[in-house]
């Protein structure tokens, strides 16, 4: 483990539920997703991660400009994506959009990189699903080319060739940190290391131990291609109440569902209380107490040795005053707690 433990939150937007049980607007949605990030700053979280989605159910589509409208409004927390979804958009569009978070905050902006878990942006956006393994890996190799800076020259088959090209803005800094976001693919996590890049785990279902094999094959992969120490991040999902019963009573109708309905679409069956239980007993999802969450995590970190906990404490319709008070909690009791736990 490194010398420092992060914490942040992640928010995919998801569309939530007013007072009177009726949906918000997104644009509603969208404005309160900058109170939650204003809040986590305000509590010294280390870092805010929002969402990409191309649906009815979420609202963030472009979660660089909800970036830029936080960057205005908080003064430390660092900024990213939660994910950036390469495949279907265009990396040098995607760096100058970062690049211009990261002159907005100072030099806070962060992207994390993936091939996302929906499909909708490839239609939207004129992409072919059979092209899936040549875009991410044609996109992610022409990003590393921008992070190293200076002119560009790259050639593959997606686009037509650079040749000696600038691209800006330049980040103030000459760098712009960029996570590998992998949910258990070895490939994913084999690539991370060759690009020299940090790792990303999104772990959403099952025991966190789980993933060991591929915390170490990323050790090994960096060792062998002579890479340097890089952090690894865990995204999760979660909710803080004040005890373990309200936490589980709150999250319950809102994470069936957002589980329920995504599940439709996969044929997934209905999700039950017995399994929502089960994952938070022996899962990833981190959700009761203060204490309860706390011990989870840094049960999670003893095991994977990650640098940096995520926790995506947005959940379908989970009402906003909900998530600000469970973000209240992550900042004031959980944080210092597994602080304490780990020391």
């Amino acid at each position: 483990m490194s010398d420092k433990l992060e914490f942040g939150l992640d928010t995919f937007g998801d569309v939530t539920a007013g007072g009177d049980g009726q949906l918000l607007p997104q644009a509603q949605v969208i404005r309160n997703v900058v109170d939650e990030a204003v809040l986590a700053d305000q509590l010294c979280i280390d870092f805010i991660g929002v969402g990409e989605h191309h649906r009815d159910d979420f609202a963030v589509s472009t979660p660089e400009t909800v970036l830029a409208a936080i960057a205005a409004r908080t003064e430390r927390i660092k900024l990213g994506s939660a994910v950036t979804v390469l495949s279907s958009d265009d990396p040098i569009r995607v760096f100058q959009r970062f690049s211009t978070v990261d002159a907005l905050s100072n030099g806070r902006a962060e992207v994390i990189l993936g091939r996302g878990s929906f499909t909708e942006s490839f239609p939207l956006f004129g992409y072919r699903l059979n092209d899936y393994e040549t875009l991410f890996t044609e996109k992610l190799d022409l990003f590393a080319a921008l992070l190293k800076g200076g002119p560009v020259s790259w050639q593959g088959s997606i686009r037509p060739p650079l040749e000696n090209q600038r691209v800006y803005p330049p980040t103030e800094s000459g760098t712009l940190k960029t996570w590998i976001g992998v949910g258990g693919s070895p490939e994913s996590v084999v690539r991370a290391a060759r690009y020299d890049l940090p790792l990303m785990l999104a772990i959403i279902g099952g025991d966190p131990k789980r993933f060991r094999p591929y915390v170490d094959l990323y050790h090994r992969a960096i060792d062998q291609l002579g890479g340097s120490k890089l952090p690894i991040g865990v995204h999760s999902p979660g909710y803080v109440a004040n005890t373990d019963e309200q936490a589980r009573e709150e999250l319950w109708p809102h994470y069936k569902k957002m589980h329920d309905r995504i599940g439709a679409e996969r044929g997934w069956p209905p999700t039950t209380q017995t399994a929502f239980n089960s994952e938070a007993d022996l899962g990833s999802l981190y959700v009761g107490s203060p204490e309860t969450v706390a011990r989870k995590i840094a049960a999670t970190v003893k095991a994977l040795g990650n640098t940096r906990f995520q926790m995506k404490y947005s959940s379908g319709p989970l009402p906003h005053e909900k998530m600000m008070r469970s973000i209240e909690l992550y900042g004031t009791k959980v944080v210092p707690m597994v602080r304490d736990l780990l020391a």
